[in-house]
């Protein structure tokens, strides 16, 4: 699961960059996960515009749990591992589109997660794009 670090590449940041990897990915998974439940049960839980587009939510969910796996597989088995910053990089404009919904809907509660997950995801394609790539296979 790991890739040799380049010589300018410090080992705290690369193992940084697997552990965000990893749990982001994770929360993305879980996240987009969420969104193949009820409709109902989304539109109970504030979001009412899940019942007016039913596709969006598993539009939304289908890119979270894509890009969460896009965060992981790709570095960990070293095929294709661009895919991973790349992932990261489309995560940063689903959490951009999320943020901008929350404020639309003065859901201040929201904005925050989707801000702190946007800032993760940019340090993750940054890292990966500039200072820790992974080698392929």
């Amino acid at each position: 699961m790991s890739a040799t670090p380049t010589a300018s590449t410090s080992r705290g940041l690369h193992i940084t960059l697997w552990v965000l990897q990893v749990l982001v990915g994770v929360g993305f998974l879980f996240i987009g996960g969420m969104k193949f439940g009820s409709l109902e049960e989304m539109a109970k839980q504030g979001a009412t515009w899940a019942l007016k587009m039913p596709w969006l939510p598993r539009f939304i969910g289908v890119s979270e749990v894509a890009g969460g796996l896009g965060l992981i597989l790709p570095a960990a088995t070293r095929i294709k591992p661009i895919l991973t910053p790349i992932a990261a990089a489309a995560l940063c404009v689903v959490m951009v589109l999320a943020a901008g919904y929350h404020v639309m809907a003065n859901d201040v509660a929201h904005i925050a997660p989707a801000l702190v997950f946007l800032a993760l995801c940019a340090f993750i394609a940054w890292g990966r794009f500039t200072r820790a790539a992974i080698a392929p296979k």
